[in-house]
């Protein structure tokens, strides 16, 4: 709820702070006080038209500043948090600003917003019916929603099954629609794809092939060379069998170690060096057995060398178009035979799709009926409390109806078009609220439709202004009662003139201008009981301590007192 609202520069309000409670507020004061650039001030913390002619003469800005009580898990503010702005113990802080110029500024939670995010924020957080505001309930999507409010669990049931149903139909007919449009462009990739994988197939190429071939293709093609190396290492290392002077490793190795053997007994370093050359000999040995096997094995195979390079040449060409390795043209295989199996299954899928729309738009079409249905039902009990309520209201010929248009096209609400529509008396047609309703009328009308959409419709504040225009009396007394039992469910602030609605209130704030003809902070003052008697004597007979005026103030405190139960 409102908790605080101060205003600067606005109007003939140089400076003043508003402090207001639950329930029921009321705000007074003499004509011209200032009571109507309150009003003025809340539309502007919410997003209304900034008019830089209501910023006061030689002040530089008006500046509205709230601050509200929101639940910290609640969707306020969880978009005060996507705008940026940060909550101080469930408290909200909203600043709007409007130069002489007309430039328009806000900050949200300490944090500068656009003033389109106070309008968003102020669905869920307030209701203001002044008679040149826009009006929440005049939109009819909101219309709409309060509608199905207020229809109750009826409706929801139905409305629940019928969201899950029109969402899923989205979805399949966005699939169909990307099945159906892209069937050329899916051909092409399927062909394509198709292509590949045979080519690959075709060349059946084995994981880690390239490498080996490329190590193949390197070792015959160098054959000579590797069999003479080997043949001379082989030959250095054992001596060339028809050589008449043998010079071979191995030879004089084991001279070496011969010549140590004999006295190795006589020094253990000695003996240690004998024991290497002992392992390698053995090492040598090996090597010079491994070089001469591998000479003998090492073959210039001209066949087998054109061979290797051909199939390395077409893998090659599969690299160049599938991936970097065998094994990359290999996974792109796989990957592309699976997308391959996808786009050739469309066909399949299209018709599974179509048949589940079918049943999809059957279902849709009998919940969607339902919804009218119970719409219509809602519409005619809601259309006749309301009525009831503006008899009570000085309005007795008026008649409230709210007429629902059926189209074609599924919506995310049905197939319903909601507008609540008023004939202000039996000759005049019926017409949208906005245009069927003068200012004060409309006030009224909008008061009860909050008092019959209470507890449907969840906004926690609302805030009226002239709402007793050109009623007084029992019809006074009535609109003040209406006021009362709203406020059980919601804060209500309301701007008036008659001490027969302030006569209800649970806080009573009157305006009063200085001696310069403005409002500061000691302007706005909270009444106790004895204040509230001498303002609605004033209000009354226009004379504070007219003894006739207090007794009949008293009389209506006690009134509005017992009706709320006090």
């Amino acid at each position: 709820m409102l908790e605080e609202v101060r205003i600067q520069g606005l109007g003939v309000i140089d400076d003043a702070v508003l402090e207001l409670s639950p329930g029921l507020t009321v705000v007074t004061g003499e004509t011209g006080a200032g009571k109507t650039m309150v009003v003025t001030g809340l539309g502007l913390l919410f997003g209304g038209r900034a008019d830089p002619q209501r910023v006061r003469p030689g002040a530089d800005r008006a500046v509205v500043e709230g601050r509200l009580t929101v639940p910290a898990e609640g969707r306020v503010a969880e978009r005060v948090a996507e705008a940026g702005g940060e909550l101080d113990d469930d408290v909200l802080i909203i600043t709007r600003s409007v130069s002489a110029e007309g430039r328009s500024r806000a900050t949200l939670g300490g944090r500068s917003a656009p003033v389109s995010v106070l309008a968003y924020l102020a669905d869920d957080l307030v209701a203001v019916h002044g008679q040149s505001d826009q009006q929440r309930l005049l939109r009819p999507e909101r219309q709409r929603a309060a509608l199905d409010r207020y229809a109750g669990e009826a409706l929801s049931r139905t409305l629940n099954a019928y969201t899950v149903a029109y969402r899923r139909h989205r979805e399949v007919c966005a699939a169909l629609e990307e099945l159906t449009t892209q069937a050329r462009e899916r051909a092409q990739e399927a062909d394509l794809l198709r292509f590949g994988v045979e080519e690959i197939a075709a060349a059946e190429p084995v994981p880690g092939e390239d490498a080996e071939l490329l190590a193949e293709e390197t070792r015959l093609a160098h054959a000579d060379s590797l069999r003479i190396a080997a043949t001379t290492a082989n030959e250095a290392l054992t001596g060339d069998p028809t050589a008449e002077v043998q010079a071979d490793v191995v030879g004089l190795l084991a001279a070496a170690r011969q010549a140590l053997t004999a006295v190795r007994e006589h020094d253990t370093a000695l003996a240690a060096i004998a024991d290497r050359l002992d392992e390698v000999g053995y090492v040598l040995t090996d090597a010079a057995t491994e070089l001469a096997s591998y000479a003998e094995s090492v073959e210039a195979d001209p066949a087998r060398l054109a061979a290797v390079q051909e199939r390395r040449a077409l893998l090659t060409q599969l690299s160049r178009k599938y991936g970097a390795t065998t094994d990359d043209v290999l996974a792109w295989a796989e990957d592309a035979a699976k997308r391959l199996a996808e786009l050739e299954g469309d066909d399949d899928r299209i018709d599974a799709l179509r048949a589940e729309e079918a049943e999809l738009g059957a279902r849709l079409a009998e919940l969607a009926d339902t919804l009218t249905a119970v719409r219509t039902e809602a519409a005619d009990a809601f259309g006749a409390a309301v009525t009831e309520e503006l008899t009570a209201l000085a309005m007795p010929h008026a008649r409230v109806s709210v007429r629902i248009t059926t189209g074609t096209e599924f919506g995310p609400h049905g197939r319903d078009d909601v507008e609540v529509l008023l004939a202000p008396h039996p000759s005049a047609p019926p017409l949208p609220l906005h245009k069927g309703a003068s200012g004060g009328e409309l006030s009224r009308v909008m008061l009860a439709i909050e008092v019959v959409f209470a507890g449907a419709d969840p906004v926690p504040t609302f805030v009226f202004d002239e709402v007793d225009a050109g009623v007084g009396g029992k019809a006074a007394v009535e609109i003040g009662r209406r006021l009362a039992r709203l406020a059980r469910r919601a804060q209500v602030i309301v701007v008036t003139h008659l001490p027969q609605v302030a006569a209800f209130a649970d806080a009573h704030l009157v305006v009063e201008k200085s001696n310069d003809g403005t409002v500061t902070e000691s302007g706005v003052t909270r009444l106790d009981r004895d204040g509230r008697t001498r303002e609605l004597s004033r209000m009354l007979a226009g004379l504070e301590d007219s003894e006739l005026g207090r007794a009949h103030a008293e009389e209506l405190l006690t009134i509005a007192a017992a009706d709320r139960g006090d």
